[in-house]
């Protein structure tokens, strides 16, 4: 709402105020004024001690059931015009009391004459004494306290105010709240400081109101006991006991009524920053420990068994807490379970109205599993086992390449051929196979199939030649000595190698930020440096994409963060950085490579060297510029390649391919359209003291 609306409703408030309200509530204030000059009769005394008595209780009640000491900011105001009620009934009290004081106890009214008599008990000495401990308990006890504490809160919170508007603003550049709530906050301080601050003035009225009503008793004792001594003919006796009665009625009448208000605004200012009604706040604080209910109850026992002492308050009391102490913890057992059980199903109905609503049609899986009818079927007392393996898979992956992949979102698809499975990335579908239902995959490598009845097919994961036959021959592949898979084991490690394949799509600018959240102080610091002054965030993010692409994992960031920044004031290319990076963690590269500490390595001929690096061109100050190879010498590369790999391929060896630096990044984007899991070296990424076995040249 805009602060023009809100000056405007609240300049309209008084001509919309429903009931004539405003009318009757001047005219109250008129009455009160009035009151102070004209004589009015005793029944309208009665009456307007009641009212100053009922609106005493009711200030109280509502101080002590108010959430916040600002849902009460009309509390100054109110207490002004309480105590100007009981100021001006004093003096209407005191002139009737001089007037027809003489004429007996009723002469200022029955409620005065009533409380007189029943606190009094017929003898003004008890009376007096009764009045002045009223007197001490409200002017020097709870008035004093509640002033100190109105000045202190009115102190306090005027010096924080700068610090709070600053950290609004804070908060509302930051984008953490909107304008609207800013502005809420702006208003709600400015009340604050508005009614701390009226709350110190107002505490004045409550310590001068006892302060008057002593005085007026007094004036009320010595004016009475003058008057009914020489102008009615009373001794001084009569006089005594007539006008002292009267007199500490009065105060008594008055009294009680400022010393309730003094409890309220007492109440009200000590509440402090404390939410909810009194009584929860004080309960719930005073309860909320049962050991010290338990040493309570056990001292109020030892207590109970003393000689001398009696037995039944103390044991009544000690039996009280001890039910309290033992009750209270399940009772706050039961409200934690009824708050979870209250936040699971508020969650659960989110989830389902988010299921069911427009804008989560828009939101697509980072990784999902389809599978077919009969697939599913088949697969449905397997779920759990499914899931399982899926779990286990990411973890692995987290281990092997440093971060946590995307859960895999398992859906069962009608759409697809009954017996296939799709594997999407963010929506989008990048592998299919379909399945032999009851059957087993031999995988055949460069052997003949077994002499068991099946049908050759092809492994969709790495593409390897397999023999699917029914699962009643498991035995005889194990006696022939063929390694084979179930469904699920083939369909995991497609998902598997899918996702290897996927790795720079799967790593989120939210996951590297976690990432960087999760290391030291220290690198956290160097991260924020780098990003600040030479790369990105998104740059960042780049790089360990690049990195992933070619299977290079980022579990030791640290490292990678060190070298970034050795590299990165002197390069802008991203591709420049990786490359540095990838020396720079050399030994990691090779040890995930290397097979009983060897390396085995595939290198390029001369021929090929020379024509990589005829390819490049350069500019002036000797950087790249482009990679400009004939098309015919790229076939005949992409052939002799071909050939020398497979040859070591179909014999199950693990190799890298080896190239000099300049070229390494080119030879790397023709070798992986043809095979997208082969690593490509250069001799400078070959760590000290690998041990190397080269295994032939592309020549």
């Amino acid at each position: 709402m805009a602060l023009s609306e809100v000056a405007g409703k609240a300049a309209s408030a008084p001509a919309k105020s429903g009931g004539g309200r405003d009318i009757f509530f001047a005219l109250g204030i008129v009455v009160i004024l009035a009151v102070l000059f004209l004589p009015i009769p005793a029944f309208m005394i009665d009456l307007g001690l009641a009212i100053s008595i009922a609106l005493s209780v009711l200030i109280l009640m509502v101080s002590l059931w108010i959430a916040r000491p600002l849902d009460f900011t009309s509390f100054p105001t109110v207490l002004l015009i309480a105590t100007m009620l009981r100021l001006s009934l004093n003096i209407a009290t005191t002139r009737a009391i001089l007037s027809h004081g003489a004429e007996g106890t009723h002469a200022a009214g029955y409620v005065i004459a009533g409380f007189a008599n029943l606190v009094m008990s017929g003898d003004f000495v008890i009376g007096l004494i009764v009045f002045m401990i009223l007197v001490v308990v409200n002017f020097i006890v709870i008035t004093k306290g509640a002033t100190r504490i109105a000045e202190v809160g009115a102190r306090f919170t005027l010096d924080a105010i700068p610090g709070k508007q600053m950290s609004i603003d804070a908060d509302l550049n930051a984008g953490i709240i909107d304008d609207k709530t800013a502005q809420l906050r702006r208003r709600e301080l400015e009340e604050e400081s508005s009614f701390f601050g009226a709350m110190d003035g107002a505490s004045k009225f409550v310590r001068g109101d006892a302060i008057a009503g002593l005085i007026i008793t007094a004036i009320n004792i010595v004016g009475g006991i003058t008057i009914g001594v020489f102008r009615h003919g009373l001794t001084v006796g009569e006089a005594t006991d007539v006008f002292i009665k009267l007199s500490v009625g009065d105060g008594l009448v008055t009294q009680i009524p400022a010393l309730i208000v003094s409890l309220a605004a007492g109440l009200l200012v000590s509440k402090g920053g404390t939410r909810g009604s009194a009584e929860k706040a004080v309960f719930g604080q005073l309860g909320a420990y049962p050991r010290a209910l338990t040493v309570a109850a056990l001292l109020l026992l030892l207590l109970s068994l003393m000689p001398g002492l009696p037995m039944m308050p103390f044991l009544i009391l000690a039996g009280a807490m001890g039910g309290f102490a033992y009750a209270i913890p399940r009772n706050l057992a039961r409200a934690r379970a009824e708050e979870e059980q209250a936040v699971q199903t508020e969650a659960q109905n989110k989830e389902e109205a988010e299921k069911d609503s427009v804008k989560n049609s828009l939101k697509t899986a980072e990784i999902e599993l389809l599978i077919g009818k009969q697939l599913s079927a088949k697969l449905l007392n397997a779920h759990q086992e499914l899931a399982f393996r899926m779990g286990k898979m990411r973890k692995k992956f987290a281990t092997q390449y440093g971060f946590v992949v995307p859960e895999v979102k398992l859906t069962d698809e009608f759409g697809i051929p009954p017996k296939s499975y799709q594997i999407k990335i963010h929506g989008t579908v990048v592998a299919e196979h379909g399945l032999r239902l009851g059957e087993v995959t031999a995988l055949l490598g460069n052997r003949e199939p077994p002499e068991i009845p099946g049908e050759e097919v092809r492994e969709p994961a790495f593409g390897m030649r397999a023999w699917s036959v029914p699962e009643t021959f498991t035995e005889d592949l194990k006696r022939e000595g063929f390694p084979f898979a179930d469904n699920m084991s083939i369909l995991l490690t497609h998902l598997s190698e899918v996702v290897r394949n996927n790795l720079p799509q799967l790593l989120s600018y939210k996951d590297m930020k976690a990432l960087i959240d999760r290391l030291d102080p220290e690198y956290k610091k160097l991260a924020d440096d780098i990003c600040a002054n030479h790369i990105s965030y998104p740059g960042l993010q780049a790089v360990l994409k690049l990195l992933l692409a070619e299977r290079v994992s980022i579990r030791n960031l640290h490292l990678i963060l060190e070298a970034i920044a050795e590299i990165a004031p002197h390069m802008r290319r991203t591709e420049g950085i990786v490359e540095h990076v990838r020396i720079r963690m050399s030994q990691q590269i090779c040890g995930d490579l290397t097979e009983a500490g060897v390396l085995k390595v595939l290198r390029l001929g001369n021929r090929w060297d020379l024509a990589f690096h005829q390819s490049l061109k350069r500019d002036a100050k000797g950087e790249i510029r482009e990679f400009d190879i004939d098309p015919r010498q790229l076939e005949e590369f992409g052939a002799d390649a071909s050939k020398a790999i497979r040859q070591h391929l179909e014999g199950g060896e693990r190799f890298a391919i080896v190239t000099a630096p300049d070229a390494r990044p080119y030879v790397r984007m023709i070798v992986e359209r043809l095979f997208p899991t082969l690593p490509v070296l250069s001799h400078v990424e070959i760590a000290k003291g690998v041990e190397i076995r080269v295994l032939g040249t592309i020549s």
